[in-house]
């Protein structure tokens, strides 16, 4: 059976240890001078020497490429205004480009994620385990409001400047690593809390 594709960004699913995420994550501030929209599911990188007023550092969505860090993935938005109103992926809702927000972020360096491949290099099929790839960017929804963010299957390999870990492809049913698509559980392998020379 064909996998759906339906990129979802990097979803936390468990710790490196095995036990489950319960939903831990890090409030960081994305001031309205970022004109980048953010979505459940992205990946997002602290920005050297920028806060709010009140210290909570600064992020911003994530470069993809080769050497480039990420801090965590989006998880749930904190509106700027009073009373601040916590919205969840549940909630169907993004932060809108140029829009001062608060995010709520899965950054603990030793989370698993799952992720799709965007299988435009091909598939990357059951020997990718245990290698590494960078992520693509995809257009986020505005109406789920979910990442677009998927494996670029075209930079798998073994180099160590690669943005992600890949650990194993999602044990279910509906998943088929040999097909396009395929589900994979990764972990951030350039991660600014783990890897911090020269940041």
């Amino acid at each position: 059976m064909a996998n759906s594709n339906v990129a979802r960004g990097l979803q936390p699913v468990r710790h490196r240890n095995g036990a489950p995420w319960a939903g831990a994550a890090t409030k960081y501030y994305v001031p309205a001078s970022d004109a980048t929209a953010l979505y459940i599911g992205d990946p997002v990188v602290v920005v050297t020497d920028a806060s709010d007023s009140k210290g909570t550092p600064t992020v911003t969505k994530a470069t993809a490429g080769a050497t480039n860090y990420i801090t965590g993935v989006v998880i749930g938005f904190i509106t700027a205004g009073d009373p601040p109103v916590v919205r969840s992926r549940d909630a169907g809702v993004h932060r809108a480009a140029s829009t001062e927000a608060y995010v709520l972020v899965a950054d603990d360096p030793d989370l698993v994620f799952e992720m799709q491949e965007d299988s435009v290099g091909g598939v990357m099929t059951v020997g990718a385990a245990g290698r590494n790839a960078d992520f693509v960017d995809g257009s986020g929804s505005a109406y789920t409001g979910m990442s677009g963010v998927s494996l670029d299957s075209s930079t798998l390999g073994t180099g160590n400047t690669k943005q992600l870990r890949i650990i194993a492809p999602v044990d279910r049913p509906d998943n088929d690593p040999t097909l396009d698509y395929a589900k994979w559980l990764v972990s951030i392998n350039l991660h600014t809390q783990r890897n911090a020379t020269g940041i």
